[in-house]
């Protein structure tokens, strides 16, 4: 009798409803996953997924423990209760962190602390240091952490990097990526935390592709520039509302990225992203071109149920459907990503049942070190180059623009060109 894994998210906002809950809810009653617990600052967002009806109908009687309770005043903040909450976690489960930016680094490590494996947001962290912080904790504890790059599930981009590995292509020369996220995103929770010491679109959204332009074609970035336009919040607050970054690759090869918060409410699509790279070989050009805001799938609707009557619909990343089973399924590559973590943690746990704790520790450390050689999931071992990027990213933005090298060696670093 294998034994399921009892998972606890930390967050209760928009990706926790959109993704993580539904994902985690059917690798429940699938058997992967035991007891579901979320702990957010305050009820509010909690009672919100507790009241969810499209999630109600997706996976009736299913339902997680909330802390705070919902009946708490969402006035009231609970800033430290994640904490209680690992605590009270039997050893070796899984957390879920799923907060803004720069909170990821101390959760990830009181996740482990706790004895608990772990399941990150990208990016992981804001530091190239702290992801090694990360690497060595988990390593030394026998403890897998994931970072949910999506984007590496996608059957296009790994099709993409199985025929780059063949030469398909050829060299890698220059590109340009877009994740443009709706406006409607300003009026959100995000006005009180996207501010522009903290995090920019470039490195919320921008290093998704990245990232992907690493897993296609194994290149390591070498410089990063990035410079951003502010904007004021409803509530007063300042962010950047939009960046465009170019990143040097280690053959020359140059990524332009722009990155908002902008794509139109009233827009027929979620939001606006897409990649195109292009390449070099024997005199011939070769060409990668995803559109992975628009699938080829449009709906219009004739009541007004949705947010827009006309819609470019993307089946691919993240949709409930149904299925044998009682609800609707949820499918694509981002319930693929989630599950391939929360799969692995499963399957350590399970091979290590009856060894004694040396044993079980060599075991473990096995598994991570396949998985981070694999380079399908995200890993701090596999993934390292999204903290250097955003690190020189945020020295960049906050200083005009001003380009900022990648330098590898005994200790990855980050500096200023000529500094």
């Amino acid at each position: 009798m294998r034994k399921a894994i009892d998972v606890t998210i930390i967050g209760g906002g928009m990706i926790t409803n959109d993704l993580l809950l539904p994902s985690i809810y059917h690798l429940q009653r699938l058997g992967v996953v035991g007891d579901v617990k979320i702990c957010a600052l305050n009820s509010g967002p909690l009672k919100v997924l507790k009241e969810n009806t499209e999630i109600h109908a997706a996976f009736p009687g299913q339902d997680f423990a909330a802390y705070p309770d919902i009946s708490e005043s969402p006035d009231k903040l609970f800033s430290d209760l994640y904490k209680e909450v690992i605590r009270d976690m039997p050893p070796r489960q899984a957390v879920i962190v799923a907060v803004p930016d720069q909170f990821h680094y101390q959760m990830v490590l009181d996740a482990l602390k706790g004895n608990q494996h772990v399941l990150c947001v990208k990016p992981l962290v804001l530091k190239y240091e702290h992801t090694v912080d990360i690497e060595k904790l988990a390593f030394e504890k026998g403890l897998f952490v994931g970072v949910e790059y999506h984007k590496r599930f996608d059957r296009r981009s790994l099709l993409a990097k199985r025929y780059y590995k063949e030469g398909r292509y050829g060299k890698f020369t220059i590109g340009e990526a877009k994740m443009i996220e709706p406006y409607f995103y300003r009026f959100s929770n995000f006005q009180n935390w996207f501010f522009c010491d903290k995090t920019d679109p470039f490195v919320y959204v921008g290093c998704h592709y990245v990232d992907l332009v690493n897993y296609i074609t194994g290149l390591k970035p070498v410089e990063v520039s990035v410079q951003g336009i502010k904007g004021m919040f409803p509530n007063g607050n300042e962010g950047y509302m939009w960046a465009n970054g170019r990143v040097r690759f280690e053959n020359g090869a140059l990524l332009s990225v722009t990155d908002g918060l902008g794509y139109p409410d009233d827009g027929a699509g979620s939001n606006e992203q897409c990649l195109t790279m292009f390449f070099e070989r024997d005199g011939k050009a070769g060409l990668i071109k995803h559109n992975d805001q628009f699938r080829g799938v449009s709906h219009s609707y004739v009541d007004d149920s949705g947010s827009k009557l006309f819609n470019y619909i993307n089946p691919d990343f993240y949709r409930l459907i149904p299925w044998q089973g009682e609800g609707y399924k949820p499918v694509g590559y981002g319930y693929d990503s989630v599950a391939a973590t929360i799969e692995m943690i499963y399957q350590i746990e399970n091979e290590i049942v009856g060894l004694d704790e040396t044993e079980a520790l060599q075991h473990s450390r096995k598994i991570i070190k396949k998985v981070d050689d694999k380079g399908i999931i995200a890993t701090p071992a596999n993934s390292y180059i999204n903290e250097l990027v955003v690190e020189a990213a945020r020295i960049s933005i906050l200083n005009d623009g001003i380009p900022v090298e990648i330098k590898y060696g005994d200790t990855h670093h980050v500096k200023a060109r000529g500094k």
